[in-house]
């Protein structure tokens, strides 16, 4: 924008000061253009802006009014300050309060406003000028040298052989602008070499190589940025030079992309392997799939641990010991989370940390079956050989110290302790249970179930089943008064000390630890609980060879396959996939390991393959966009709300879900099925008031659902894994009840719902809850009868006519509601407590069929009681009712209707008169 020009500055403080003598004091705000662009060198002060930072008051030359006294900034964390540099003419200055960095940060936007001196001196009855926003851009300055990625380069090369490019070194640099971060030229500074490197950093050799000449090169590479910053340190880059044939498998990809939704997928479909012509005898491969750094170790769905045990049919009755912190599940506060998993809840103990169980939700029955099942991640613990490792201790919260049950690692082997109660057999019985299993240490992701029907106890790692190597028995536990101690992470001492402590700490990670008692669970349900979605798979197996052999494990992570033949080999190492059963997958790379082993005739091994490390880039899916949609105001009778149903506030309410196809420019929007894991109704503003109001779903509308659903003064909670239908079904049902609806000024909910645990969230839907009242003051049907409008009394007669008329139609909405309130009675007195649900008069299809000759004559009476004060006047004290005699009319109306309905029940007909 261009600057003001000298007369045009002139015309604005003559014409403000000849406004200013005509007016008060301080009648002009200040002036300031709308928008300003500046640029700052990073670590520097001073912003250059465009335009120039002025402010302009038509109250000048009026001392003060005319005045500029501040520019003010609003921004979060904007590291600027506006300075006044010249009261009178208004100029201003922009600077930084504070360094500026453009790695950290390279644009700021925030609002600025000019403020004149006010009135007088004391700056009072001062004006702001309107907001404008200010853009900062920070200049970059070439402070970091590039940096390579990798801090050495390994390639080969075949001898004999004229490469394009036998690797590629790569460089970044930390600066902000495409000037100075980006790397323009690549150097190999070790002289005499037969290589050449080209500014993408790809290094090629200038000359054919010789392996009896020289088998390795190391070579010394630098870097520039575009500003010529030279790296600090330089790489190293070693290229070994191998004979003319190398055995090893060919023809395969270190990167394969996995599109979301796309079944299996070949991970290498032109691969082979090159044996150099000699007699083989067989061939292992073995392919694994490394996902530990996913989750718990695979992409498995990222529901709460309650939602997939209902979800896979897991018997009820489990508490869980390690629940998302809050108010009413405190006890996980102080605990370490892993975020950042995918929703996953996770525990990090290192060796300071543990947690008491509140006593209310210890289970206390505990018989001669429970469960006790956990996921795990743990390792060896550097000098702490001899100490034991506590993930759930009950013992003696006073005066002694015994251990009741607990579940511990000693010495990477997983021990569980089970004390019984001393019974009237005085004998040694089974206590401690020790399995001795590679999983324990590990330091990878494994599922843990206990399964204890006394005295046999049997453990589950991710679905596979282990016997105890060791069984010790132990005398029983005498009978004492003393209160037990549930503790995670660590067991609690409290008897035999000084002061109670914690001791027997945890070193590991921890997430969904359950106990369930009275029942063991079933290996169905186990296998379901620990199943991964993602996994290696092997396409058409009816095609494979005769003499290939082919084993996966457990969790289909690895895969061995065996033949005699290089031909087989290869045909079943071409339909090895990658599969990912989950709708919405966790995005980024799983690697890939291949070990084979050859054998020769007469030979234990003869040849040696190289390993293969490749990767499967899982593509981010197409987010889901959960949409609720529906009427955002209810409005009904009190009638309907003081009523035993209540209304349903949500009864046409709709839940979609949307994912984009295709990229911005061509793609295309799709409506998508999928599940969701709750929906929570909250009451925006006051809580419910449980002596006039309830909000509630009745628990016929969860039947048939993998559904479950809590309530309080603050809302409905419906929860579990289910599909978007049968939550718009359950949501449909939920009720909200007002028995004193005449003091409801406005009752407010919002509703959200969640898929995978709040990975994807609805938006916010609000919904508003009135009542309606019938009967409608006069001058809302006739306006001109308002006092305000200001026009002269009409005659007598008139008025007379035009109250005749509003009575008249008060007659005929009162009949009408009257009509509709004998059927709402009748109508719910004849049916079940709760027979259908969705049950709710709408107003805005209502149609009644009526025998007009009644309805006729009773509005005839009721006119001739409403006109009375038509012809005789009507004081102002007869016109106001108060609140009781609301209800003893309300009360006689019930009467009324109770009588009517004994002789004949109304009609309905959706071809009546429609109210």
């Amino acid at each position: 924008m261009q600057t003001l020009g000298v007369p045009f500055l002139l015309f604005w403080l003559i014409w403000g000061h000849c406004c200013a003598l005509g007016g008060k004091v301080n009648k002009h705000k200040p002036w300031i253009e709308t928008s300003y662009h500046g640029v700052i060198t990073e670590n520097m002060d001073t912003v250059l802006l465009d335009p120039p930072l002025v402010a302009l008051d038509k109250d000048a030359p009026v001392p003060y009014a005319g005045e500029i006294c501040a520019f003010k900034i609003y921004g979060q964390d904007a590291p600027f300050e506006a300075v006044v540099l010249n009261r009178t003419s208004g100029e201003g200055v922009l600077r930084a309060s504070s360094p500026v960095d453009c790695e950290s940060q390279k644009e700021y936007t925030f609002i600025i406003q000019a403020y004149d001196c006010g009135a007088g001196p004391s700056g009072a009855d001062w004006k702001k000028s309107h907001k404008a926003v200010v853009h900062i851009q920070v200049d970059d300055v070439n402070e970091f040298s590039p940096v390579f990625r990798e801090p050495l380069y390994k390639a080969s090369v075949t001898e004999g052989k004229i490469y394009d490019s036998i690797l590629q070194v790569e460089a970044w640099d930390q600066d902000c602008s495409p000037q100075y971060s980006q790397i323009c030229n690549y150097e190999i500074v070790t002289a005499g070499t037969p290589f050449a490197i080209d500014r993408n950093g790809n290094i090629r050799n200038t000359e054919r190589l010789s392996y009896d000449k020289q088998q390795t090169y190391k070579i010394m590479v630098t870097a520039f940025d575009c500003g010529q910053k030279r790296a600090k340190e330089d790489v190293a880059v070693h290229i070994d030079v191998k004979p003319v044939c190398k055995p090893g498998w060919q023809g395969w990809n270190k990167r394969v992309d996995y599109e979301p939704g796309t079944g299996s997928k070949q991970l290498f479909p032109k691969m082979h392997l090159e044996t150099c012509g000699g007699p083989l005898s067989g061939v292992r491969a073995m392919v694994e799939l490394q996902t530990n750094h996913i989750g718990k170790g695979c992409d498995r769905e990222t529901y709460s641990e309650k939602s997939l045990q209902k979800l896979c049919g897991a018997a009820s009755g489990s508490t869980d010991l390690l629940p998302a912190p809050s108010p009413s599940t405190n006890w996980t506060v102080s605990l370490l989370t892993d975020s950042g998993r995918d929703s996953d809840l996770i525990y990090r103990f290192d060796g300071r940390q543990a947690a008491n169980v509140p006593d209310h939700v210890v289970p206390q029955n505990l018989t001669d079956q429970f469960t006790i099942a956990t996921w795990m991640k743990h390792g060896p613990s550097p000098g702490l050989r001899a100490e034991k490792e506590t993930l759930l201790c009950n013992s003696d919260k006073t005066e002694m110290n015994r251990h009741h049950y607990s579940l511990y690692v000693h010495n990477c082997r997983l021990v569980f302790l089970l004390r019984r109660d001393f019974t009237q057999v005085d004998t040694f019985r089974p206590a401690e249970f020790h399995w001795k299993l590679e999983q324990i240490c590990d330091k990878e992701w494994h599922y843990y179930v206990i399964n204890v029907e006394f005295p046999a106890v049997t453990l589950f790692v991710d679905g596979v089943t282990y016997e105890p190597y060791l069984v010790t028995d132990d005398w029983p536990i005498h009978a004492s008064k003393i209160d037990t101690q549930l503790t995670v992470g660590a067991c609690w001492q409290g008897g035999e000390v000084a002061t109670p402590r914690f001791t027997q700490y945890f070193h590991g990670s921890l997430s969904g630890l359950t106990i369930r008692p009275g029942r063991i669970e079933t290996q169905k349900v186990i296998s379901c609980l620990q199943a991964c979605k993602e996994g290696l798979d092997i396409n058409s197996l009816e095609s494979l060879a005769k003499d290939i052999k082919f084993h996966f494990n457990p969790a289909q992570s690895v895969l061995v396959v065996e033949g005699e033949d290089v031909d087989s080999i290869n045909t079943a190492m071409t339909k090895v996939s990658y599969i990912n059963s989950r709708q919405f997958p966790t995005a980024g790379l799983r690697r890939l390991h291949i070990t084979t082993t050859v054998q020769c005739f007469g030979e234990d091994t003869c040849l040696s393959i190289p390993d293969i490390k490749a990767v499967v880039m899982v593509l981010p899916p197409s987010e889901p966009r959960i949409t609720i949609t529906g009427s955002n105001r209810l409005v009904r009778p009190a009638g309907d709300l003081r009523g035993p149903l209540g209304v349903a506030p949500f009864k046409e309410l709709h839940i979609t879900s949307t994912v984009m196809k295709g990229d911005s420019f061509g793609g295309c929007v799709m409506e998508v099925m999928h599940n969701l894991d709750y929906c929570d109704i909250l009451v925006i503003g006051e809580e419910l008031n449980p002596e006039k109001e309830s909000l509630e779903i009745h628990h016929s509308a969860l039947l048939g659902k993998h559904l479950d659903a809590t309530n309080s003064t603050s809302g409905i909670s419906i929860y579990g894994v289910d599909s978007m239908a049968h939550y718009e079904q359950a949501l449909r049902q939920v009720r909200y009840r007002n028995w004193r609806p005449a003091t409801l000024s406005e009752r407010r909910f919002r509703l959200t719902c969640s898929e995978l645990n709040g990975r994807y969230t609805s938006n916010e839907f609000i919904l508003e809850v009135g009542y309606m009242s019938f009967i409608a003051p006069i001058s809302t049907f006739f306006p001109f009868l308002r006092p305000e409008m200001g026009l002269k009394s009409p005659p007598a007669a008139t008025v007379v006519i035009v109250v005749c008329i509003a009575a008249l139609v008060v007659i005929v909405v009162i009949g009408v509601y009257r009509i509709h309130a004998t059927h709402q009675e009748g109508s719910r007195e004849d049916e079940d407590e709760v027979k259908d649900p969705e049950a709710d008069w709408d107003n805005s299809a209502l149609t009644i069929t009526v025998n007009p000759m009644e309805v006729t004559h009773k509005l005839l009476t009721l006119l001739g009681i409403l006109f009375l004060p038509c012809v005789g006047g009507m004081t102002s004290a007869e016109s106001d009712n108060s609140d009781e005699d609301e209800e003893e009319e309300e009360e006689e109306e019930r009467e009324d209707v109770k009588e009517r309905k004994q002789k004949g029940k109304l009609e309905w007909d959706s071809s009546s008169v429609t109210y």
